[in-house]
């Protein structure tokens, strides 16, 4: 849900109270932006080195991705040569190769 309405109708509220809307606006501005540092620093996110963790992460978290699709694309491929391979035993079977290696 957003906030954006409720906020609007403070503005213009306090607009229509004697508020000038650029004040009120720097002050939303400048409340969101402290909550947003206060957030981060919740995180533990505030120092000069999360920018370089949060790059780190974010490589770790793509060469993740990368290996599960490749361990997801070796898979299927060995499951389809065993299938493949089944059905060339099924037809071996079938056409009595066995009688022609005697």
């Amino acid at each position: 849900m957003s906030n954006e309405p409720v906020l609007t109708h403070l503005i213009e509220q306090a607009e229509a109270a004697g508020a000038a809307r650029v004040t009120l606006r720097a002050i939303v501005e400048e409340a969101g932006e402290l909550g947003a540092m206060r957030a981060l620093k919740h995180m533990g996110l505030d120092d000069p080195q999360a920018a370089r963790d949060m790059g780190e992460l974010r490589q770790l978290l793509a060469a993740w991705r990368d290996a599960k699709k490749s361990a997801l694309k070796a898979a299927i491929g060995w499951l389809v040569r065993l299938g493949l391979a089944l059905v060339l035993i099924g037809l071996a079977v079938r056409t009595g190769f066995s009688e022609w290696v005697k």
